[in-house]
Formats: structure tokens, sequence, C-alpha cells
């Protein structure tokens, strides 16, 4: 690849709805700018961006993928994300890495819960957005439809600089709106070809015209009044004026086409060159200097400075690093100073990615996207520097897990692999999370949803090597008592030689300052019990609390109280003591009315207002308490306590109650005692697995 300036590259994420035809866009314009000799399909599982095999087999993107190209001597770099909900941190990876959101919308069925997201989600980070319809040669397509659908839904700031020639099957061409030339599809040399405007679609080709005038007039005083004087505005004005607009983000060009047909992908890139901005044309950069606030320009002049917006775990080639640089140049074979872990790193070789092609270069200019292989310390979100000019750009903020599964080797003497494992996807994925469940022996992994991890899942099989299955993860219920009983427990075995003898009373009660762990207290006078065994029923009664009398959970709440015993001054032991105090501590919790615990969980939900019905109703079904609602980001937040044993696949549930519009995070509030027809449930699983 040629050295590129700043001004001469475009970053454009594509993003939307699954299925609305980013990796086809994507495809379309790798072979129309000659940087691929074979057109991919999805469905065919042989697209440059789509290389993984998980992504071959489901047929849809789940990471994020860099594919630059060329076309009159501007750098192009696409990066094509997932529009599955499960990755949305892979687009917001990308998102990081683009100077311009493209939002690609089907023609046949419009508006879709990822297009919104999509927009929210450019809209709340304020960055440049335009729309792509495409799959006009479909059936039942609809390019005004979907049009009028964006304007009622994004306002009047979406405005049509390209308008299609033809519906449906014999859609085939497209009109560039400004420069007023159109362009029809000739499929015998599969080029594009200079024509007229067709006659129908002229007073169409001017109202459109109108309509960008009248939305750049109104992002600039200068450009308003010759308006107002003149009545229109020249077409290098309308450049100027959009490109100012929607950097900005006060205009969001609208452009069409047909990615899979390749129809429309000339004015496509066109527009991309002369209406979307370029890194010198964006909005400065919000980093940390010496603890102050600053904005930095995108400027190829400026120290080294670039930030990690994506890693790539490869088993054999090691961690990939992918970043954008801000200021200066990358050099291959440099030394670069990690703010955010305060430690040195050496960039030795340095590529231009292309899917899964890796394209060495000795340097990466501002504003261009490069990777650089095996950095120790450096993980997604960090900023690298020259030591010298040390400044952090904002950490990228991923969403919470909301959905955890516990994660079994089908064969034995796995687990190292498994962590191992695991711990590479970990650099690759910040949406997901990896824990240990200590009491159950078990590696519990969070994610977005079942889809992401079910591919945790297999990326261990197909990366790694390592077979696993998923389940749903064992729910730690605690016991407790709720009455008081005082009870004895006596060790004697005197049968020759040397004996044992340990003699204690214990009163047990539920303690009531609303802490867990075992209170002891002791209140042995006259020396019944020697100190020295005291210890010894305190670590007796620990030991044995960790296994409670009714499903073999762990006993929380409990007060023990020694009041009384006896001791035999030849035969006395810690050991004896020890068991004197198991033997008190199973007469005391059966007579002190045992009950079982479960983990309740505080739950916010927000969705929109249609489905605060709904959710309020599913929630009561799951033996939650709704606490309170409020008003949040434009959507109803709902307030919930629910037991952790009915949360477990909620994110599934949510997602179809809402069609995806609705979003939830929950964390651990406290135990709390069963229904007495639940508890009984799971005392039978308890007793049934001890048998």
């Amino acid at each position: 690849m040629k050295d590129y300036k700043t001004q001469s590259l475009r970053n454009i994420a594509f993003i939307g709805h699954s299925g609305s035809g980013k990796t086809t866009l994507a495809e379309a314009v790798l072979y129309y700018t000659k940087t691929i000799d074979r057109f991919g399909k999805v469905e065919d599982g042989n697209t440059t961006s789509d290389y993984d095999p998980e992504e071959k087999r489901r047929k849809i993107s789940i990471a994020t993928t860099v594919l630059p190209c060329e076309w009159e001597n501007i750098k192009i770099n696409m990066v094509d994300t997932p529009g599955y909900f499960d990755f949305v941190g892979e687009m917001i990876e990308g998102l990081r890495a683009a100077d311009m959101a493209v939002i690609t919308v089907s023609a046949r069925s419009g508006i879709k819960v990822g297009t919104e997201k999509a927009w929210n989600y450019v809209n709340e980070n304020n960055m440049p957005r335009a729309f792509f319809i495409n799959k006009l040669d479909t059936e039942n397509s609809d390019f005004e439809k979907v049009l009028s659908q964006l304007k009622d839904s994004f306002g009047i700031s979406v405005v049509p600089i390209q308008y299609p020639i033809g519906k449906e099957n014999s859609f085939n061409g497209v009109i560039n709106v400004i420069s007023r030339k159109a362009r029809i599809f000739n499929p015998n040399t599969r080029k594009m070809e200079i024509t007229n405007i067709p006659e129908e679609l002229v007073e169409k080709t001017e109202e459109c015209k109108r309509m960008i005038i009248e939305s750049v007039a109104e992002t600039d005083e200068a450009l308003l009044e010759k308006y107002f004087s003149e009545g229109t505005l020249s077409d290098e004005e309308i450049y100027n004026g959009l490109i100012k607009g929607t950097e900005s983000g006060d205009i969001a060009p609208v452009l069409c086409g047909s990615a899979y047909k390749g129809v429309g992908i000339n004015t496509f890139l066109e527009d991309i060159v002369e209406c979307f901005p370029s890194p010198k044309d964006l909005k400065a950069i919000k980093a940390v200097d010496k603890g102050e606030c600053v904005e930095v320009q995108i400027d190829e002049k400026a120290p080294f400075s670039a930030v990690v917006f994506k890693t790539i775990a490869d088993p054999f080639v090691g961690k990939l690093s992918i970043f954008k640089v801000i200021t200066g140049k990358a050099k291959a074979d440099s030394i670069v100073y990690n703010v955010n872990k305060k430690k040195q790193e050496k960039f030795t070789s340095m590529y231009f990615i292309r899917g899964k092609e890796q394209i060495q270069t000795s340097e990466v200019v501002a504003g261009d996207i490069g990777a650089v292989p095996k950095l120790q310390f450096t993980s997604t979100g960090d900023t690298l520097c020259e030591r010298e000019s040390c400044r952090i750009f904002e950490e990228i903020k991923f969403p919470k897990p909301v959905m955890s599964m516990a994660i079994i080797p089908k064969a034995k003497g796995d687990e190292e692999k498994i962590s191992s494992g695991l711990n590479k996807l970990l650099d690759e994925d910040p949406t997901f999370k990896v824990a240990r469940d200590i009491e159950n022996a078990d590696t519990i992994i969070s994610g977005i949803g079942e889809t992401h991890l079910e591919i945790i899942a297999n990326k261990l099989k197909t990366k790694f090597g390592v077979a696993v299955e998923l389940q749903v993860p064992k729910i730690p219920y605690r016991e407790t008592i709720k009455r008081q009983a005082e009870v004895q427990g006596k060790h004697k075995k005197q049968s020759g030689g040397h004996g044992q003898y340990g003699d204690v009373k214990i009163k047990f009660e539920p303690r009531d300052d609303g802490k867990d762990d075992l209170l002891f207290v002791d209140k042995i006078v006259g020396g019944v019990v020697p100190r020295q065994y005291i210890p010894a029923v305190e670590k007796g009664l620990r030991e044995c609390m960790k296994h409670g009398v009714l499903a073999g959970y762990p006993i929380i709440g409990l007060k023990a109280t020694l009041f009384d015993g006896s001791y035999h001054p030849v035969d006395s032991s810690e050991m004896a003591f020890k068991v004197a105090a198991s033997l008190a501590y199973k007469k005391g919790v059966q007579q002190a009315q045992p009950v079982l615990l479960e983990p309740i969980m505080h739950v916010e939900v927000e969705v929109p207002d249609e489905y605060m019905g709904d959710i309020i109703g599913d929630i009561n079904k799951k033996r939650g308490r709704v606490l309170g609602m409020e008003a949040s980001k434009g959507l109803e937040k709902i307030i919930a306590e629910v037991p952790m044993a009915e949360m477990f696949k909620y994110a599934t549930d949510l997602r179809s109650m809402t069609g995806a519009r609705g979003y939830f995070e929950m964390k651990f509030e406290r135990y709390e005692e069963m229904p007495a027809n639940e508890a009984e449930k799971v005392i039978q699983v308890a007793n049934n697995k001890e048998e």
C-alpha cells in the first residue's frame, strides 16, 4: 500500500441491524475498487470480512473487521461490525476507530431495532453518520417508504443525496443528486455508466436537491443569508456545507444501492470522498494530560499517540493489537509507552490488516489504522504514546455482562487448557468475564447473551482444541435458623488406654446485627471448659457451618454462645472438643427451626414505555417485587428485586419480550428466606443427590 497523508484517509464503520447487508456492502466496495478479484458471498462463507469458522457456520458477523481499500488516491478504511446484539462490544470497538458511521438499512424491511440502537449510539457519542438504503433490487423494496421512516424516526436532518433509478427487479442505477449525474448499471461489464437522469425523475431529483440545500443552509449563517437572497447555493458550497453538517452530526446523508448486485457502489464511493469527513476534519478528541482535560486534534506533525481499539487472540501468531494513530506516526522497531499500564512496549513488525490478511508496513500515519503483534502489557482501550508527551485518551465503555453459565470440561484434565484459552479470549473480548465459583469448584463465564456464550465455548474448541459444555450455574443457596436452642454436645470415648472426652453446652440463636459470619461468644466461668480448648470449640463450629442440615448449603447469620461444659484432666483434647462442638451444632441447628435462604438480585430494567406492563407482569411471575419506576434517557426504568434462580435466562426473555429494545443490569442484594414450596424442591434435589 502506498503512503497516505491524513487528509487522504476515510475511516467508515458499517453498523445497523443484523442482515441489513453490512458485510456484503464492504465486500462490494473491495471488489469494485479491485482490492479483491472475487466477490465473496455471506451464504457461501467466503467473504473477506467473515473469515472466522463460527462466522462461516452461522452466516453472521461476530467480530469487527478492518478492510482497507484505495480509490482515486483516497485510502478508505472500512470497519465491518456485527449487527447481532450479543456482539455490541465489537460494534463499540469498531466505532472507536471510525470517523463516520454508515447505518445500513434494508429497503425491504426498513427500520429495525438494530437501526434504532445504531442511531442512539452514534447520537450519544455525537458522531457523524449517514444511511445506506440497501437491497433495492429485492422484492417489496421501497426507497421512498424507508426514507419517510428515517425522517419520521430521526428528524429532518436526514437528507437523500442519492436517488434510485427503477424499483425491485428493475432497479438498475443511482442518481447523484448534487452533481445531477445518473449512473446505470451495465450487467455485461458489471460497471456503472454515466447517463442522463430519466425524465420521470428530474422533478424528484430537484426536490431532493432543495432538501439538501435547505439542510446545508441551516448549518451556516452565511450560507443561510445567501440562500434567502439568491434562492440557491453552488455545488461547491453544498459539498462544503454537507461535509461540515455531516461532521457536526447536524446532517445525516442518505445513500442507496444494492451491495449484492454492485449497483450504486460507484456513487457510494464518490460520496465517501466528496461528502464524508477525513480524520483532519473531525472534532478534537478528549484526553487527560498531567491531570488536566485537554482536546487533541488528529495531527501527523505532533508526537506519536494512539489508542488500541481491538485485540485479536490467535493461538499461533499470539496477540495482535489493532490501533488508531491519533497524532504523529507509529513506526516499526520503536519503543512506545503504555500510559494505562505505565509500561514500555516494543513495536517490532507492524501491519495494515484486511480481514485475516496482514500487509507489512514500516509506519502508520495519524488517522490511519494499524496492527502490531505480541505487545506484552497492552489491552483494548489502552493509550500508547511517546514517553515525553504522556496523555491518556478516554477508555472505551463496554456494556456489563448480563448472562452467566458454568463451563464444564468434557474430558478430565482439561481444566488448565480451558483456563489458558479463556484468558486469551478475555484479551479479545471486553464484554466477557470469567469468575471462579469456589463453593462448587466451577468456572463461570458471563457475557451479553446466550449466543455470545455459545460462541465462546465453540472458540475454545476451534481455537484451543478443548471441548466444553455449558450449564446453568448452581445457585449459592444458604441456610440459617429462626429460633434459639440450648443443646449439649458430649463426646466420650474411654475404652482402655488414652481416651477422648469433650463436653460443651451451647446456645444457638439467629445473629441480629445483619452480618453473615459466625458470632461466637465465650461465657465460660470457673474454668469448666479450660481456656486452651475454647478456640477448638469455635473452630469445630466454623467447620460445621460449611454444611447446613436441610440441603447441605452453608449456614449464615448464626450466633453461638458457649456457656457450660466439662472436661477430663487426662482424656480431654482439642480434637475431643471439636467433635463435641459438631455434635452440639447438629442438634442445635435442627432444633432452632432451620430455613433455606436464596440470593436476591437488585435488577434495573430499561425499556420503552409500551413494554412496561409486560415487564412488570413478568417480574411478578418470577417471584419478584417492583420497588419503583423512573424515567431514564427516553426510556422507563423499572427497579425491582428478583430471586437469582429466576434470572439466569433473563437476557433472552427480555430480548424476546421487547424485540431487543430492553436492557438490564443486576447485582447481588441480599439473602432472603425461600417460600416453603420452593425450598421443598431444592431440599428434595439435594437429598436425591446424596442418595
